[in-house]
């Protein structure tokens, strides 16, 4: 890969996280707009659309087999149902800050998982790693407005959204073996979005009936967060995944939390305190150390060492 096409790349991954940063503060909007379940159901639905569209233009679309449509199903009830109804309830207890930075742990729990579920022994780094995030969302969760408080039920909602996407994930990357993940990402987009909209039925008899009360400004922001956010964005990220790697790729979903924080600053007005600053700090190192991104680097350096002495040797 080419030194351009991978700074192109890395702009693309900054584009994509400043837009899923941003994303946090126009979900909590939208759901205190609507009835959450409903209006996520919806979102999701026209997302999992736009992925389908896009992939009959590019001709990837094809039929799943028996195997593949058991890690659809398994896939988009933790990655789609679990996640999104977690996430849209939570945020309406919680803060968008709050929300953003506990969202900013999926790279840790994703590692820890792999370690547990696919038996990969952890090296001591990840479990360093695992530690300093798990201090960072302890300090968030427990944050108040003022001080140290009570844990919030919306903060424990996100949480289990994001444990349920990082789950997820150890599916999805079995699945992607046979069937490519961007079609893999519309099947479980449409499918999740049907099972959460008849959860919103149960749950929210009159969610369909608010849909007409909304301003035109809050439908533009419904479709830019299911058209770019979730399904273009989605699909980028997976793209970039294959071009540089996941754990090169991991690195930039920190940016994810620091723009889901100036976000909720610039567009709700909430206040980013110092807790939240420390929090998102061990979060950063925890990602960095657990999702193996720092492990990585210090291999890269010396192989790099290994070569300049080998050819220093040859001279």
């Amino acid at each position: 890969m080419s030194a351009l096409k991978k700074w192109q790349t890395y702009l693309v991954l900054v584009f994509i996280m400043m837009v899923w940063g941003f994303n946090v503060p126009a979900l909590k909007t939208l759901v205190t707009a609507f009835t959450p379940v409903t209006i996520t159901s919806l979102r999701i639905f026209t997302a999992g659309i736009t992925v389908f569209i896009i992939l009959g233009i590019m001709k990837k679309i094809r039929i799943p087999t028996r195997r593949e449509s058991l890690f659809i199903i398994s896939g988009g009830l933790l990655n789609v149902v679990s996640h999104h109804y977690f996430l849209s309830v939570g945020l309406t207890q919680t803060t968008s800050t709050n929300g953003g930075l506990i969202l900013g742990t999926g790279p840790l729990l994703t590692a820890l998982l792999a370690s547990i579920l696919l038996r990969n022994r952890p090296t001591v780094i990840k479990v360093i790693g695992f530690i300093l995030g798990g201090i960072g969302v302890s300090i968030i969760v427990l944050s108040g407005g003022e001080g140290l408080g009570n844990l919030n039920s919306g903060d424990l909602m996100v949480f289990i959204s994001i444990f349920s996407q990082a789950l997820s994930f150890i599916i999805i990357s079995r699945a992607a073996k046979t069937l490519d993940p961007r079609l893999l990402t519309g099947y479980m987009l449409v499918f999740g979005s049907v099972i959460l909209f008849i959860i919103g039925m149960v749950k929210e008899p009159g969610g369909l009936s608010n849909l007409g009360h909304a301003s035109a400004g809050i439908w533009v922001l419904f479709f830019a967060s299911a058209m770019l956010a979730t399904a273009l964005g989605h699909m980028l990220y997976n793209h970039s995944i294959g071009q540089l790697g996941a754990a090169e790729t991991s690195i930039f979903l920190n940016l994810n939390t620091f723009f889901s924080l100036i976000g909720a600053a610039l567009f709700l007005g909430e206040k980013i305190t110092s807790y939240h600053l420390l929090g998102l700090l061990f979060i950063i190192l925890g990602v960095i150390c657990g999702a193996g991104t720092l492990e990585e680097l210090i291999l890269k350096r010396k192989k790099q060492r290994f070569y300049t002495k080998q050819q220093k040797h040859h001279m």
